[in-house]
């Protein structure tokens, strides 16, 4: 199973906290009294309409339209007013009456049964299936026995259908990812009322993407529950302070943890991109809106930065490094602040990398690395450049506006040590048949909650 970890520190005893993929799963235990396990994650209706198309890769021009007619509907379906309950009845109407009359091919059985279908899950006490029985509609064989036949069925089902109907736009509002699954259907249903009848087949890519989502155990911490909420997933204003390590105490927000590290390591690239999107556009939202103003400085430091802050986009996301470009242009004047740290500094991107005041920069041997970097500080010297390739372990070259003159330094032992020796070639090379490795077995799967 993966494991993600969030890391906490106050500022004197340091904290942990896990991440794993089922975030109902028993968090590890502690490796010390200062630490402090918990679980991640994120509540998918906290992302906005963009990051939603970044996670099922919507195109622009087919497929992004119904995204977000879907996503606007979840509004409706749950959290009934009397309002929504009216354009619930709409687009209900519409549905039963493109399913009815549409040149879809279906035979009658199955138009009748995907009638039944909408109005068991979407109907009310004046609209059900009730305007089927009747008017003497056969749900056996699809059509109407009675002689009047289906006028009076349609000329009824019209009265629920309004005119210059606006759709509601997405809220932000907790719903289920089968909710979602069935507004997907609903919107296409809307989009082949209104004559766009190729739709289903030009949304088929995204929708397979939906499902695969909904199916896979590495996005189980993005499909929250609606019914088993934690405090902090009520309001991004909870969670983003819970992110910050924030506690509210007698009106006031006082710290609890000075460091937050989330890792996610074992994730995929698709996971990455979008949590680090969702969560950096979270915190710089709430750093604007904060009153007063920049008075809670958040440094953000982006490990393995390539992964999510590329120059050239990756088939996961299209654009997920555009929260990361807004941060690093705008937010100073929020006390939002960026460290980047990456292997590859030439496939970062060049308007993050342009914002950046201080660069620290161990050996490099890359060619295109060297000369990104050459690009970005024509300032220094060749003799300087060319000791780069040559800097031996745990040693860098500093140069921006902390320093005056461009240097080379010797980083400080860290302890505890992090667990990222080289490995010993010579000594774990050979082993001979029989003789026994060092590795340990894999602990047995924790088992998950119902």
């Amino acid at each position: 199973m993966n494991q993600w970890r969030t890391t906490t520190s106050s500022f004197v005893h340091d904290a942990y906290l896990a991440m794993r993929a089922d975030p109902a799963a028993v968090p590890p235990a502690p490796l010390d009294l200062n630490e402090r396990p918990s679980l991640f994650r994120l509540p998918h209706w906290f992302m906005s309409v963009e990051e939603w198309e970044l996670l099922l890769r919507a195109s622009e021009r087919t497929q992004q339209p119904v995204l977000r007619t879907a996503l606007g509907l979840t509004s409706l379906f749950s959290a009934p007013t009397a309002q929504s309950a009216i354009l619930r009845r709409h687009i209900l109407a519409m549905c039963l009456n493109e399913v009815f009359g549409g040149a879809s091919g279906d035979s009658p059985v199955s138009k009748a049964n995907r009638m039944v279908m909408l109005l068991d899950r979407f109907g009310d006490p004046q609209l059900n299936k009730t305007l089927l029985t009747k008017h003497g509609f056969s749900l056996q064989y699809g059509n109407f026995t009675g002689g009047t036949g289906a006028g009076p069925f349609l000329a009824e089902l019209k009265t629920f259908i309004l005119q210059g109907v606006t759709l509601p736009a997405y809220n932000g509002k907790p719903f289920d990812f089968e909710t979602l699954e069935e507004c997907f259907e609903i919107a296409l249903l809307y989009e082949e009322a209104h004559g766009n009848k190729q739709i289903r087949d030009y949304c088929s890519q995204m929708l397979t993407r939906f499902k695969w989502i909904r199916d896979r155990e590495e996005f189980t911490f993005l499909r929250v529950p609606t019914n088993n909420l934690r405090p902090e997933e009520r309001s991004t204003d909870l969670f983003v302070e819970h992110l910050l390590g924030l506690e509210r105490q007698q009106n006031q927000l006082h710290k609890s943890a000075q460091i937050i590290v989330l890792d996610m390591n074992e994730a995929g690239d698709e996971v990455v991109e979008v949590v680090s999107a969702v969560i950096t556009r979270l915190l710089f939202d709430r750093l604007r809106k904060a009153d007063p103003r920049n008075r809670l400085p958040v440094h953000l430091v982006l490990e393995e930065a390539h992964r999510y802050v590329a120059e050239r986009p990756s088939h996961h996301a299209i654009d997920a490094s555009r929260i990361f470009e807004r941060v690093a242009k705008e937010g100073r004047k929020y006390g939002a602040f960026l460290m980047v740290a990456s292997q590859r500094p030439s496939e970062l991107s060049k308007t993050v990398l342009s914002q950046c005041s201080n660069f620290v920069v161990h050996r490099i041997q890359n060619p295109d690395d060297l000369a990104h970097i050459r690009q970005m500080t024509p300032f220094i010297s060749d003799s300087v450049m060319k000791r780069l390739p040559s800097l031996p372990k745990q040693h860098a070259l500093i140069f921006g506006n902390a320093v005056n003159l461009p240097t080379t330094f010797k980083v400080r032992d860290v302890s505890p040590r992090p667990k990222s020796d080289d490995a010993q070639i010579r000594e774990l090379w050979f082993k001979a048949a029989g003789d026994p490795t060092e590795l340990l077995l894999p602990p047995p799967p924790v088992p998950s909650l119902p």
